[in-house]
């Protein structure tokens, strides 16, 4: 199709909403990444996602743009448009990075949290127990990280909240891999009772336990997250922990 027929078909095809079009596909294509429904290195043609979601190939491609921009696609030599691998190598930097970020918000709100604070993290604590009782995962990972995300905010740093943000949405697939594990493998999700030891900590003022509650979690993720890798795709994998809690 060239682009006076891509011009026709935006002509032809019955009018939405301005920027419902765009949403639809980029909301559809990103929870299907997210939760491995595309898996890392899918082909997303613009032709064929134009005919899917019955639409032009305009919007389909602002979609596959806001998606680059999360880092959820990317665009290779020959233009093509692939979901993004999951880069195993840079692990171990990437649960690093998650480590201090989550330790240093979580003991900034054990720190500075007020009483509303409190209410939106226990909240947003009941929402995650709740997705998790619907066994699916991308509606637990994304729970989590509203969990996560209301520590931040309580921590009233909006420099390491971005920050946090952004390794939360970068390690979203991995986390729904990670739930797979301890859905299959252990029988349950232990992290329920993890996120409630965070919030003791947080209502208490126990910037220290709050610190060590924090590393502890990012150990477990680490440490389930490679007995994964070995026990599906990997035979020899050894990666650091990270650092202990100070």
């Amino acid at each position: 199709m060239n682009i006076w027929d891509d011009q026709m078909s935006e002509d032809l095809e019955p009018k939405r909403a301005k920027g419902t079009g765009v949403k639809l596909a980029y909301e559809t294509l990103r929870d299907e990444i997210l939760s491995l429904a595309l898996p890392p290195g899918a082909l997303l043609d613009e032709m064929t996602l134009a005919d899917r979601f019955g639409m032009s190939r305009s919007p389909v491609r602002e979609a596959l743009i806001r998606l680059a921009g999360d880092e959820l696609v990317v665009t290779l030599a020959n233009r093509s448009t692939v979901v993004a691998p999951i880069d195993i190598q840079s692990f171990p930097k990437y649960v690093e990075a998650l480590d201090i970020a989550q330790r240093m918000n979580t003991r900034l709100a054990a720190e500075l949290r007020t009483e509303a604070d409190l209410m939106t993290i226990a909240k947003r604590q009941k929402a995650f127990v709740a997705a998790v009782k619907t066994g699916r995962h991308l509606f637990m990972s994304e729970a989590n990280k509203a969990f996560h995300m209301a520590i931040a905010d309580a921590g009233k740093n909006p420099y390491l909240a971005s920050f946090y943000d952004r390794l939360l949405n970068q390690g979203r697939r991995m986390l729904n891999l990670h739930f797979e594990f301890l859905e299959t493998e252990q029988g349950g999700y232990l992290l329920t009772d993890e996120h409630d030891q965070m919030l003791d900590a947080i209502r208490n003022r126990d910037a220290e336990r709050a610190d060590a509650l924090a590393h502890a979690h990012t150990r477990q993720f680490q440490d389930n997250f490679i007995d994964f890798l070995k026990r599906n795709y990997l035979k020899d994998v050894a990666m650091p922990a990270p650092r202990p809690a100070a």
